[in-house]
């Protein structure tokens, strides 16, 4: 029995295959912003214990104002990939927000709650009070926010405890339980905000006017960082795919009558290569010091790509799960307006342009305020 609510009678707007690219690109670009708020705020938070180092202080100071600018970013990318995912999974998705729809409906305040208690966190570094409980509640409030969103991405795959979850409560007060994947899935991401943090200290120290002591005491912590962190984070990444069903290790392994899920299972060695090759780099950068340009960038298109990868691999898993469930997203009827389609990829492109000059902007005006303190 097809446990999913019916299908909708209107039909996709534009190919599956187009959706799903654009819900890949815009929630790699979430989850880039994400992991530097978790990580970064971490980071921060354990540098500003650091009272007698000056070094120390002055990198809690330079991310942590940078923090409110990232947080824009994570709000704004997230709605993207969240519309493209109701779209193609709206029978399933919908589903899981309803039932668990007190937590899922707290998650509007709880991220203004972060978003004020990064500039209170920021201003008290600034005024060179102890602000780490500030910061500490700011990092438990985000990770609960995380957890929730975990929550939701693996109960929409679990249609048989639907039921019973309803019958328990109407108005969604209960969480799901008995699911050997959410808490993998949420590690994995939580492991991860402290490796993309390190590379972006890599680009601070290339990027940024710290003084030229202060860019080795960046590199150098940022790279080892990225080292110690990266394996963390490959621990992670393996007991995420290790507690997948049967059914989904065999489709990501090519037995399956879709190609797309072959090219996932191969985007997961993917995202195993360029993790190590991150701790590499990490180990080179952070026992030299090296504070260069270059190997910031290097950095941004590392974390770039090890969340590309790491977002089609995940694609990989939902649609395997949902397939052994009876839910074939590539099954949906299609009727394209290729003139609507193509507008929309137009101002799509120039959407993203306009986030990489804001960015570019903010880089600036940070540059330009350090330098003139």
């Amino acid at each position: 029995m097809n446990l999913y609510p019916a299908v909708d009678p209107i039909p996709l707007p534009a190919p599956v295959w187009l959706l799903k690219l654009l819900h890949v690109v815009t929630l790699a670009l979430h989850f880039v912003a994400v992991e530097m708020l978790l990580g970064g705020l971490l980071l921060a938070i354990l540098l500003s214990l650091f009272r007698n180092s000056p070094n120390a202080r002055t990198t809690a100071r330079a991310v942590a104002r940078r923090l409110t600018i990232v947080m824009t970013y994570v709000i704004n990318l997230a709605v993207p990939p969240l519309l493209f995912s109701q779209v193609l999974y709206g029978r399933a998705l919908y589903t899981s927000s309803v039932l668990i729809g007190l937590y899922w409906i707290a998650i509007v305040p709880a991220l203004m709650l972060v978003y004020w208690l990064l500039y209170r966190f920021t201003a008290r570094l600034e005024a060179g009070k102890s602000a780490w409980w500030v910061g500490l509640i700011a990092w438990l409030v985000a990770g609960g926010v995380a957890r929730t969103l975990t929550t939701n991405m693996t109960l929409m795959l679990r249609p048989e405890a639907w039921r019973a979850m309803y019958s328990a409560s109407a108005i969604g007060v209960f969480l799901p339980t008995g699911d050997p994947t959410l808490t993998p899935r949420w590690l994995l991401m939580m492991a991860g905000g402290l490796f993309i943090a390190g590379l972006w200290l890599l680009y601070l120290a290339g990027r940024s006017t710290f003084t030229a002591e202060e860019k080795k005491f960046v590199a150098g912590l940022g790279g080892k960082i990225v080292a110690v962190c990266g394996l963390i984070y490959l621990a992670a990444g393996w007991w995420a795919a290790s507690v997948q069903p049967e059914a989904v290790k065999a489709g990501l392994a090519g037995n399956s009558p879709y190609p797309a899920y072959k090219f996932a299972g191969v985007a997961g060695y993917a995202w195993l290569a360029l993790v190590v090759v991150a701790v590499l780099v990490g180990l080179i950068a952070g026992f030299g010091k090296i504070a260069a340009g270059w190997l910031g960038w290097v950095g941004v298109l590392i974390a770039v790509l090890v969340e590309l990868t790491l977002v089609v691999y995940r694609d990989g898993v939902r649609d395997l799960t949902l397939l052994s469930k009876g839910y074939d997203v590539w099954a949906r009827a299609v009727t394209t307006n290729w003139g609507v389609v193509a507008l929309f990829l137009v101002l799509f492109v120039a959407g993203l342009g306009t986030i990489g000059w804001l960015v570019s902007v903010a880089a600036r005006a940070a540059k330009t305020m350090e330098g003139a303190a």
